[in-house]
């Protein structure tokens, strides 16, 4: 709306709308904010003076500048999520090929029964060897398709938590779908923890789960770790719904001492006085700030919209 430009009666007409995304941008101790606030009963009500409209202009451009600066932090949070997942799924993909090519240089396989009589078993992800010599190394036993294998296993373990945490993920009107961007991390992130995990337990670095007895059982550890990643992507889950949760929030908890001074602006005269308020607002204006309906609060925002509420 160009403010500058329309009548007194469409002025006054949007002016609700012009308060409530001042609101919703603007920190409570912004002068502007403040300013219109005052304002904003007389504008409503028609009784416009000269400043009126250019104050409505300014604001309504903060407003609009505070937006585009929100949005574009959930643009650039959700590019960093699009590009981590993309280098994620570089890396499983590679862990994959090079499995193929050298099986036994990133070998996944056991020997549960080592060392103990004449024969072992050796269990790998993608076969179980049985009978095999005592000094039998698992290693060359390992398969081409076993690191492969391990990835599938992590990636459905890390689709039931993509699944789980839907109930977590609110609808936003923003143009960024950052949710979704969050949920897809998941998956590769799912392989490569369950990759991670099988190589931890294979180096003895979980003090008594060093052996898995079965192939099920190693698959299944892949799957556990696959959906543990839950425990690392959850951060990520509860940043970008803090992000989201920022666009169209002001932070009121954070005022600059300097701006306080300023923030309740001049009181508002009486009825009868050149810019038309009525004695409601000469009663309280020493006390309160302008809120939702003309009426005032500490911090110059509606009660419903102060830091902690």
């Amino acid at each position: 709306m160009l403010i500058q430009l329309v009548s007194d009666e469409e002025v006054a007409g949007r002016a609700s709308e012009v308060m409530a995304l001042v609101k919703d941008h603007l920190d409570a101790d912004d002068p502007r904010r403040v300013r219109l606030a005052l304002r904003i009963r007389p504008i409503i009500s028609g009784d416009l003076e000269p400043g009126d409209r250019d104050l409505m202009a300014r604001a309504l451009d903060a407003a609009y500048s505070t937006l585009d600066d929100e949005l574009a932090r959930v643009r650039s949070l959700r590019n960093i999520l699009w590009a981590a997942t993309i280098l994620v799924i570089l890396g499983v993909v590679n862990l994959a090929l090079y499995g193929w090519l050298s099986p036994s240089s990133l070998s996944l396989c056991f020997s549960p029964q080592g060392g103990s009589g004449r024969t072992v078993t050796v269990v790998c992800p993608t076969a179980e060897h049985h009978n095999q010599r005592a000094d039998t190394d698992p290693s060359r036993l390992a398969g081409a398709t076993d690191i492969l294998t391990v990835e599938i296993a992590g990636l459905a373990g890390a689709a039931l938590t993509v699944i789980a945490s839907l109930r977590r993920i609110r609808g936003t009107d923003a143009p960024y779908m950052l949710p979704l961007a969050s949920a897809v991390l998941k998956l590769p992130t799912g392989a490569l923890s369950a990759f991670l995990g099988l190589l931890l337990i294979r180096g003895a670095f979980v003090p008594g789960l060093s052996d898995l007895d079965s192939r099920a059982q190693v698959l299944a550890w892949a799957a556990a770790f696959g959906a543990a990643q839950h425990l690392v992507t959850r951060l990520v889950d509860d940043r970008a719904q803090m992000t989201l949760s920022e666009v169209g929030r002001t932070t009121d908890a954070a005022i600059d001492p300097e701006r306080v001074a300023v923030r309740e602006g001049p009181l508002a005269p009486a009825a009868g006085s050149p810019n038309g308020a009525g004695p409601h607002d000469e009663s309280d204006g020493g006390a309160r700030g302008s809120g939702e309906d003309g009426e005032r609060t500490p911090d110059g925002a509606p009660a419903h919209r102060r830091s902690g509420a």
